[in-house]
């Protein structure tokens, strides 16, 4: 138990029903016994989860044959690319999700911004990578008892009153399990993957060659760029340690929010984290509320994203709609926190002058200012940078803006219809390393907003809460 470190903990929630003891299965080996079967398969080898990655582009060479012998056999264009679509979708959640690690969060990425393709182009996917967002093929009891012994000690029960062995959710590098603390309370424990870190950097190194699949579906944003952020960040995510710190400085920044609940931290280890539980309903299942209630949540996501970097001087950078519930109480709850981005000072005030700026309709200005921060390498039509700016610019010129699918995918549609433009703005555009995260949250937030149908006040929360955004007093 020398490993284990305490957390602050507040009041804990509402407790929930038993659903679960503690399971009879004990692993069959401890880390001690023998820690290479102890090892989960994820982790085992490189090579083979290279050669799983690869056979995504391969495996969608063959559909492609395949498609084209029934094309000869006089099945129609239609009929057939149907189906090519729903056996790649299938295969991608498969493979990503076995596989788990970076994998398995570019998946979770592309399931965001799906809502930016044409409804017959996403339609197979949109399935198959929610499920990808929202859970995943869990590991084997056996293996999770076994790393709560390694980092919580041999008699790590004693810890709990009770300790449900189904996980509650399954995610890119570890999974959660609903559990009672040894005083009662109702926590979340998260249990990181064996060989997660194994897993991640191989990963990283082979997300490349996903590019020509997972470009077009994550609407356009470059995988690359996504393996290098993670790859900065490996370390951050994968310790426990760091995430409690983050997730705590929420819990202590929005300490009795009306709007907002972050869990406390109850414990931690390096490669377990314990919270308290967080019951409510996902942000995920929302799509189909009444218009009201659903754009009171919708709009408490936004505040949320927008709140971290000026309350607290963090930003949740994973914004999948996984990661958030609306409690009973009609409060936002928040968990995941591996993924941070530290703004002491706040959203840079830059952005909110450049958006203001190309409101107000002065291309050049919003070009130069740009070219200041970084975003753009050489001269470029100035038409193409508003284009690129417009998911951000129409949403804030509104009293009220209503986000759909139709809308992000009219954008889409947009931006492609020149194909020679939309190259060389891609050849002149540039993301900043400090806006990596920023522009990650942004975009996300918008495609997650449009897959809800969310009308909000969107402008509103920019006048609050993102520096040189408000016009300046007279």
């Amino acid at each position: 138990m020398d490993q284990l470190t305490r957390g602050a903990v507040g009041e804990a929630p509402e407790r929930l029903s038993h659903n679960g003891g503690m399971g009879s299965d004990t692993p069959r080996d401890t880390p001690r016994d023998n820690p290479r079967r102890e090892r989960d398969s994820l982790a085992r080898s490189a090579f083979r989860r290279s050669a799983r990655l690869a056979s995504l582009p391969l495996g969608y060479a063959g559909r492609r044959t395949l498609g084209l012998g029934r094309r000869i056999g006089g099945a129609t264009a239609d009929s057939v690319n149907e189906e090519l679509r729903a056996r790649t979708a299938d295969q991608l959640f498969r493979v990503l999700g076995e596989l788990k690690g970076g994998a398995m969060k570019v998946g979770q990425m592309m399931s965001m911004m799906e809502s930016y393709l044409p409804d017959e182009v996403a339609a197979p996917y949109r399935e198959k990578l929610s499920m990808l967002r929202d859970s995943a093929p869990p590991m084997p009891t056996s293996r999770v008892h076994a790393v709560l012994a390694r980092e919580l000690g041999p008699d790590w029960r004693s810890n709990f009153e009770r300790f449900d062995p189904r996980p509650a959710a399954a995610a890119s590098i570890g999974q959660v399990h609903r559990a009672a603390w040894a005083d009662g309370r109702e926590v979340a424990v998260k249990v990181q993957y064996p060989g997660a870190d194994e897993a991640l950097r191989a990963d990283l190194r082979q997300l490349g060659r996903m590019a020509a699949i997972a470009g077009p579906l994550a609407g356009g944003m470059n995988v690359r760029e996504i393996a290098e952020e993670f790859a900065a960040r490996i370390d951050e995510e994968l310790d426990y340690r760091l995430e409690a710190e983050s997730q705590q400085a929420f819990a202590d920044g929005l300490d009795g929010d009306p709007e907002f609940f972050v869990p406390n931290v109850v414990a931690h280890t390096p490669r377990v984290l314990i919270s308290e539980w967080v019951e409510g309903v996902p942000l995920t299942t929302i799509a189909d509320w009444e218009t009201e209630p659903r754009n009171e949540a919708g709009l408490k996501y936004v505040r949320f994203l927008f709140a971290g970097p000026s309350r607290v001087g963090l930003l949740h950078a994973d914004p999948h709609p996984g990661n958030f519930k609306v409690l009973p109480d009609g409060r936002l709850g928040a968990v995941d926190f591996g993924l941070i981005a530290r703004l002491p000072d706040g959203l840079p005030s830059e952005i909110g002058r450049i958006l203001r700026i190309a409101m107000s309709g002065d291309d050049e200005a919003a070009v130069a200012g740009l070219r200041r921060e970084g975003f753009l390498t050489q001269d470029v039509d100035a038409e193409m940078v508003m284009d690129y700016l417009r998911p951000f610019v129409e949403p804030a010129q509104a009293d009220r803006f209503s986000f759909t699918r139709a809308w992000t995918q009219q954008i889409y549609r947009d931006a492609n219809e020149d194909s020679v433009a939309a190259r060389e703005f891609g050849r002149a555009f540039n993301l900043p390393t400090d806006y990596l995260l920023i522009h990650r949250v942004w975009m996300g937030g918008i495609a997650v907003l449009s897959q809800l149908g969310i009308t909000a006040d969107f402008h509103s929360v920019l006048d609050e809460f993102l520096p040189g955004f408000a016009p300046e007093p007279a």
